[in-house]
């Protein structure tokens, strides 16, 4: 028999109804007690078909921590240690925790290389369930885990870097939306190429030189934002203020065009770079045509 002893009644309904869910047997071989101040979920385990292994019982063990409590854990680092406690704050905190655990960030993964946060949880259950144990879930997570949640709260402490470089962008880019928003159009299509390079042309498709370029930046630009903002690419199109901007990339995920689709949206058409030469000989082909029809 296991018995794990919780100091909180939710904690331990918690268990209670995972272990029953789980394990679809009768509650009279799962229960749960009430000791003074103490709430105790017991489990019958055994050779029987009718009671639980031991190595079950430790998987039911691991999937609880780890649907149930991991994300309490974390949101409990944000609020001690980095005093984050707002709870939309956490949630976005806890969605970048995920994509790194996840494997979607592996930008972010990089700096928690090496860490195994369900290796280190299993190996730390395994060495302590044992056959007819009773055993504190608040001395467990207080103590026995104590390795893990280190771990748990460099997970914390890149997230919320990635959090707040996140804000920023997100204020910058808005800065510049209202930057555009003011801004008298100088002219209304821009073709940009972008390759190796980056390449402007207007709605005729004649490239528009680097030193035109120039000289259409609004020095404010520059002035007010010298770290971030892309003098060669983004400076000239805010500047220019064009009405819509045909954009032909092979790459959409790269961080230029993710920053120009982000403040210049719905003027925005994005396309492959094959589209580039197509478009420029069916307008080649109109022009000459008008020329042809012209009297």
């Amino acid at each position: 028999m296991i018995e794990i002893i919780f100091q909180n009644r939710n904690d331990a309904e918690e268990l209670f109804h995972h272990s029953t869910k789980a394990l679809s047997l009768p509650e009279c071989e799962i229960n749960i007690l009430q000791n003074e101040d103490q709430h105790i979920v017991r489990i019958l385990i055994g050779k029987d078909d009718e009671k639980v292994s031991i190595e079950h019982l430790k998987e039911i063990f691991y999937t609880f921590l780890i649907n149930s409590k991991r994300d309490a854990w974390f949101r409990r680092i944000m609020a001690e240690n980095f005093f984050y406690e707002d709870e939309d704050e956490q949630q976005q905190i806890l969605e970048i925790i995920h994509s790194i655990l996840e494997g979607e960030r592996e930008d972010l993964a990089t700096f928690v290389k090496g860490f195994d946060v369900q290796g280190e949880l299993r190996g730390t259950i395994d060495r302590m369930i044992e056959n007819d144990l009773s055993f504190s879930y608040d001395s467990f997570v207080k103590f026995r885990i104590r390795p893990l949640m280190e771990q748990l709260t460099k997970f914390v402490e890149i997230s919320i870097d990635e959090y707040k470089m996140e804000q920023e962008y997100q204020m910058f880019i808005q800065t510049l939306r209202d930057f555009l928003t003011a801004r008298t159009k100088k002219m209304d299509i821009i073709h940009l190429l972008i390759e190796e390079g980056t390449s402007f042309y207007n709605s005729q498709f004649s490239k528009i030189t680097r030193s035109e370029l120039t000289m259409m930046i609004d020095r404010r630009l520059l002035f007010n934002h010298p770290v971030y903002i892309d003098s060669v690419t983004i400076a000239p199109l805010l500047s220019i203020a064009p009405t819509s901007i045909y954009l032909y990339t092979n790459d959409e995920d790269q961080p230029l065009v993710r920053t120009i689709r982000n403040i210049f949206e719905e003027r925005l058409t994005l396309l492959p770079i094959d589209a580039f030469e197509a478009h420029k000989a069916s307008y080649e082909k109109q022009r000459i045509k008008n020329i042809a029809d012209t009297p």
